[in-house]
Formats: structure tokens, sequence, C-alpha cells
């Protein structure tokens, strides 16, 4: 049987000692356990962007990778992902999506990755980049 999370919840009553378990819906595993904790000053060094994909081209001799030039509004970049996988590149031309700018760069398959967009996968396998949910400006910071 899985071992659900609980999540106890002080009580805003006039007994405030009181606690009430509530049960978590999601299983306790170790892929979605909790990572450790880092302080609000790392967080805020940490350069999340939306950036607007202008241009997205498979990386030849690849079957995963995807090369996309995107618009920062003061900048343009290069990210190289393994999203070919689950997008078509003249899918992804036009959306905004949510990069992270200070990692290191680094090459992959010989070209120069300079940014990271993000993107969620369900146990499914269900990958989906990470957009903005209303229409803002390019180079917008996250955070």
């Amino acid at each position: 049987m899985p071992k659900l999370g609980l999540n106890w919840q002080r009580r805003q009553s006039k007994y405030p000692k009181k606690q009430i378990p509530t049960l978590s819906v999601k299983k306790m595993t170790e892929e979605n356990k909790p990572t450790e904790e880092i302080s609000f000053d790392y967080f805020e060094k940490i350069d999340l962007r939306v950036g607007k994909i202008i241009e997205a081209s498979a990386v030849p001799e690849s079957k995963k990778l995807l090369k996309i030039q995107v618009d920062f509004g003061s900048e343009k970049r290069q990210c190289i992902a393994g999203l070919l996988k689950f997008y078509k590149p003249e899918d992804l031309v036009g959306k905004k999506c949510v990069f992270l700018l200070n990692l290191q760069r680094r090459m992959i398959a010989g070209l120069e990755s300079q940014a990271m967009i993000l993107a969620a996968e369900d146990s499914a396998g269900i990958v989906s980049v990470l957009q903005p949910e209303k229409d803002i400006v390019e180079g917008s910071r996250i955070g």
C-alpha cells in the first residue's frame, strides 16, 4: 500500500494548540520528496526570465535535441534542449517560456547552450514547457 504524506496544520480557533491532520493527495515517493531547502538570498541569485522563442530547429544527428533561439528583449540567446521527442520545432516558435539565464554555459552536441528552458514532466512522461499565463514583455524577471 502506498504511503501518504500527512500535512499537519494548526487550527485557527479558540483552541490553538489542537492540530488536525489532513491527508496529502500526492504519494510519497523518492522522486517527489522535497529537495534540500535553499535560503532566500540564494533564491534571489537565480535569474529566471520570460523569453520569446524566435527560431527552433532539430540538432543534426540528434534524436532528442532542439536548437532554440530566444529573444529576451535586450539580448538574444541560444538554448539547446532535449525537447524534440515532445515538441515539433515549429510548435515552439512564437511561444513565451520561462528560462534560467545564469546557469553556467556549456557545450551540447558541439553547440553552446546559453540558457535553460524550464519544463515539467509528470509520472506518465508528459513534458510541458513553462509559460506565463498572460502575455508579458520578453525579459521580464520571475521571482
